[in-house]
């Protein structure tokens, strides 16, 4: 009787074991969330009760949804970032508001509401996402992909250098440095401002590498965690950490936003830079110190899937801007896209236009290869490049080309927004045909069970955050200039 009651005891105990490791997570997320409550109810001037019992909630839901997800501090601060984003969505600024109040106010309710975003992004979204991703690496039994430290502070920290001294040339001409622009007038000489400002271009490239190690697999998904990052220190370093350097009190209001909205440009361009220098690094690294075996090398050279990248891309994009033509051309955005005065906007215009969209989709097809494994993973990824080429085209370098000086105000955003669906439907449609062409060329790659198991391995699998960060970045690139325009 022994042998079956130590058999029927066993399970019971491991249960309880796994159980109890499960609590002591919420309970942690618990914790947090309430020093993060707290903090949030002295900076808004709330209730404090209130406001830890808010924190409270945010922290029990969180730790019961996203225990398994947060593997590393990196995949626990996205998924933060982006529940915070959708309970504001939801509550204080979407929904409700609108089964009882009605439309006619939303918008300025949710202006209003802006600090309450701030808020649960610094104060719980990250310190929350960040403590529970560290407690589920730290406690973590499974066989996760080894951390590097050394790749990931010196490929990060020589982006982030890179990022600061390619952005830095191309503004500080104009004495602009989006970095520091929450610390308001520098009373101090032009040496110490480019110091700071690489001090700070080093500080986000050392901390991007630290987190995001793991999830980044390629040029696009590195953008776009540049991207989301980007944001993130907008709210950090303008709102907060760099007013409090300079002794200035903390201003969360939706009208401090659009005075900065300026730096939100500049500092998605940043992230943008940072996402792409990383990526090279990074893959520089792999290739001389861990990817050195060379019966893993590619079907094809080098040479052979770019050219088979742009093709692809070429075909897709051109798909993609035909797709989107009706839109442009129904919110008579379309001369603004190409650049073209209204007199010019006629035949000519849309065939500019889809060679302009030939071009974007073979840029596309360079970056986003082998970053999805189904047609939705692949139009999210294709709306993530439409919103970051909105910003990259419209708002940076078409400006630049017809004028010599860009816009990136309140009122530039506002009046390129009916182009903003436009791209959004533009890269949702080139993602699709992307991917059909892609996955049409790896069937017969999978005939052979060892190339099969190393195309597997470029797929991003399923469970990273990545849809965390669609979510994130998505929502407030599309909510901000909506907001604060």
């Amino acid at each position: 009787m022994t042998k079956p009651r130590s058999a029927m005891i066993m399970p019971l105990e491991s249960s309880v074991r796994g159980l109890s490791a499960h609590a002591r997570r919420v309970l942690l997320c618990l914790f947090i969330g309430a020093l993060g409550g707290l903090l949030q109810g002295t900076i808004l001037t709330r209730s404090v009760a209130q406001s830890i019992l808010c924190g409270v909630l945010f922290g029990t839901v969180f730790g019961l949804l996203f225990a398994k997800r947060a593997t590393s501090p990196g995949a626990g601060l996205i998924w933060g970032l982006a529940f915070a984003v959708l309970l504001w969505i939801v509550f204080p600024a979407g929904i409700v508001p609108l089964i009882a109040v009605g439309s006619h106010s939303m918008l300025f309710d949710a202006r209003e509401r802006f600090p309450e975003l701030v808020a649960l992004l610094l104060c719980l979204g990250m310190p929350v996402g960040l403590a529970l991703g560290s407690w589920g690496e730290l406690h973590s039994t499974s066989a996760a992909a080894k951390f590097n430290w050394r790749r990931a502070i010196i490929a990060g920290g020589f982006a982030g250098v890179l990022g600061g001294l390619v952005f830095g040339r191309w503004v500080s001409s104009g004495d602009y440095f989006p970095l520091l622009a929450g610390y308001g007038p520098l009373n101090t000489s032009r040496m110490m401002i480019i110091v700071l400002h690489f001090g700070v271009a080093l500080l986000i490239g050392v901390t991007f590498g630290l987190l995001f190690q793991r999830d980044v697999k390629g040029y696009g998904s590195c953008m776009g965690w540049g991207l989301g990052y980007a944001i993130l220190w907008w709210f950090l370093g303008q709102f907060t950490l760099l007013p409090i350097a300079a002794h200035r009190q903390l201003d969360w209001s939706a009208n401090q936003a659009s005075a900065v909205f300026g730096s939100l440009v500049g500092h998605i361009l940043y992230g943008l830079i940072l996402g792409v220098a990383y990526a090279t690094f990074d893959r520089v690294w792999l290739r001389l110190f861990i990817e050195s075996d060379p019966l893993n090398r590619e079907v094809g050279g080098a040479g052979v899937n770019v050219l088979r990248s742009l093709s692809w891309g070429a075909g897709a994009g051109l798909f993609g801007g035909i797709v989107a033509s009706p839109v442009l051309l129904a919110t008579h955005a379309l001369p603004k896209v190409v650049g073209l005065d209204t007199t010019l906007s006629g035949f000519r215009g849309l065939i500019l236009h889809l060679i302009v969209s030939a071009a974007i989709g073979m840029m596309y097809g360079l970056l986003f290869r082998n970053e999805a494994s189904s047609l939705g993973l692949g139009i999210a990824w294709g709306w993530l490049f439409g919103l970051i080429w909105w910003f990259v085209g419209p708002m940076t370098l078409l400006p630049l080309l017809l004028t010599g000086a860009c816009d990136w105000s309140t009122d530039a955003a506002s009046a390129l927004l009916p182009s903003l669906m436009g791209h959004l439907i533009y890269g949702a449609a080139t993602a699709f045909a992307f991917l059909l062409l892609e996955r049409r060329y790896t069937k017969w790659l999978l005939l052979d069970p060892r190339i099969a198991a190393r195309e597997a391995r470029k797929v991003r699998p399923v469970g990273t955050p990545a849809p965390a960060l669609w979510l994130f970045a998505l929502a407030l690139g599309v909510l901000l200039p909506i907001l604060l325009g």
